[in-house]
């Protein structure tokens, strides 16, 4: 973890000034004391990425949560109350954990996870732009296609030119060309660029910019347009933002009732936010998920008790850390120190920080998880793989991440139903090594994402110096899921001394460089991709 501190460091930076305002509006949609963000935000951070398996992935307080949250406070009859369904769901998260619950993760389709990575890309997009120009009618972070105050993600579009604050938006294009010359130009020249981020320098601006247009009548940024952490007056005023849990409503069934539905939100939301960061991830790394259900369910138990909002992993913080050059899991616990240092140190320079330098920031986020090419290239893959990509993004945009996830997945299950039949033995594995390791392992004609679990793991517990035969020869149908696997691992094979022989009707084929290359590019191949 400490040999990748050059890179971890400033990819720390650029997630805590991604994580601040989330930190705060999802406290504010919630319906919570705003500190509750916060501190969700410093235990997902320190607490929860300490115990990660995940080298990139960053938790925190969770928009898909909000809703959940602020119903629970009323039904509840408080946030203390709320809080025991808080501690009591990292608890059922636990025994999640320990039930090895976390392989659900891997029955998600790749055009599902695509499509909800390509749809957070696009909600984001959505999203900041009118806080870019000051618009901040809607609180940060929020993922819900309509708003409590009757609007909608386009009508908000609409109302940028009725609510169209100056300094704003004039700061906002210059922290945007801050960010595209740092990014696409600047960082090429020399390590000094590299090493200080972009968006560092665009928020330093951003105050700047603040504090010299305070008096000038039409670019003075007026203090609802700015970062609002909460400012306490001494060390008893810091405490006492600090709530905790009322154990003698532990008895209530409607208390279990949230806890229960807390658990299995944010666990999924966790399951497939890893999946997706490791799609994300350029090392290929595999995050154990039955180690991260722990790890949440750890989180969320201390974040409970000291008066937090529950946590999961989030993919806008993950994405930000993977982009920025994040490498370990040193850059989650950075930045929910810098969390807690500035909130407790420099909360008034925070609270000069314009929300639209903050959105500018999560546009460039959010555009590279939405890039244009990526529609095209799903589209490409067939409708097996693009129906379920467009349903998911679709029901991303004009509903919450929740119901597109669920859509997705359901279309992605017809699809499947529809192509593929049940066969019980997709994969025979025969042991041929005689003082060295000599796997084969063979496929059968029908070889689904259902399957994808079951692959990864016997592909991951091969041993080092192996020789593996892969033997496709009777595979008439290969789910692209599945092809994406054995790309991801002929990618990590070479750095565990795997030689690999691919055997197909066509061939044999020693060490491919690519599996999806390899089955793309033989249009006349046995195996129909999905």
């Amino acid at each position: 973890m400490f040999k990748t501190l050059k890179n971890d460091i400033p990819a720390s930076i650029v997630v805590f000034f991604v994580a601040l305002p989330l930190c705060l509006g999802i406290a504010l949609a919630s319906g919570a004391p705003l500190f509750s963000g916060l501190i969700a935000g410093i235990v997902g951070g320190i607490v929860v990425g300490s115990l990660s398996g995940s080298k990139i992935g960053v938790s925190g307080p969770a928009a898909g949560l909000a809703a959940i949250v602020l119903t629970a406070i009323g039904t509840l009859g408080g946030y203390e109350n709320f809080l025991v369904a808080v501690v009591l769901g990292g608890i059922i998260q636990l025994i999640f954990g320990v039930l090895k619950a976390g392989i659900i993760g891997y029955y998600f389709p790749s055009s599902v996870i695509k499509g909800m990575l390509t749809g957070i890309g696009i909600i984001i997009i959505l999203k900041q732009i009118p806080h870019f120009f000051g618009y901040d009618g809607e609180p940060e972070g929020s993922d819900s296609f309509t708003w409590s105050s009757g609007e909608n993600t386009f009508s908000a579009l609409i109302g940028i030119f009725d609510n169209l604050i100056i300094g704003s938006m004039v700061v906002g294009f210059i922290s945007l060309g801050i960010l595209l010359l740092w990014g696409n130009v600047l960082s090429k020249k020399g390590k000094i660029f590299q090493i200080v981020q972009g968006p560092l320098v665009a928020v330093v601006v951003g105050i700047l910019f603040y504090v010299l247009t305070n008096s000038n009548e039409s670019l003075a940024i007026d203090a609802t347009h700015l970062v609002s952490v909460p400012v306490p007056e001494g060390i008893d005023s810091f405490l006492g933002q600090f709530s905790f849990p009322n154990f003698a409503v532990i008895t209530s069934p409607d208390v279990w009732i949230v806890a229960f539905t807390i658990a299995l939100v944010a666990s999924l939301e966790t399951l497939l936010c890893v999946e997706a960061t490791d799609k994300l991830d350029p090392e290929k790394n595999v995050t154990p998920t039955n180690r991260e259900l722990l790890a949440q369910g750890t989180g969320n138990i201390l974040s409970g008790l000291i008066g937090g909002l529950p946590i999961t992993q989030v993919i806008v913080r993950s994405s930000a850390n993977i982009q920025s050059g994040g490498k370990s899991k040193a850059s989650a616990i950075i930045h929910g120190f810098l969390l807690l240092i500035s909130v407790i140190l420099i909360p008034r320079l925070l609270n000069m920080i314009p929300l639209s330098v903050l959105a500018a920031i999560l546009l460039i986020v959010g555009y590279k998880l939405a890039k244009p090419a990526l529609f095209m290239k799903m589209y490409k893959l067939g409708w097996k793989q693009s129906v379920p990509f467009f349903v998911t993004v679709l029901g991303i945009v004009f509903i919450d991440l929740l119901w597109g996830i669920g859509l997705g997945l359901a279309v992605g299950i017809v699809v499947i139903l529809l192509k593929s039949y049940q066969n019980s033995h997709f994969l025979h594995i025969e042991d041929k090594s005689n003082g060295k390791h000599r796997i084969k392992m063979e496929l059968a004609e029908e070889v689904t994402f259902f399957n994808k679990g079951a692959i990864l793991k016997e592909l991951d517990s091969l041993p080092r110096d192996t020789y593996l035969e892969f033997d496709v020869t009777k595979t008439r149908y290969l789910d692209y899921d599945i092809v994406e696997i054995l790309d991801d691992f002929a990618f990590k094979a070479k750095e565990r001394n795997i030689d690999i022989k691919l055997i197909s009707k066509r061939g044999i084929v020693e060490n491919p460089p690519s599996f999806i290359e390899f089955f793309q590019l033989r249009p006349k191949s046995n195996i129909s991709l999905s």
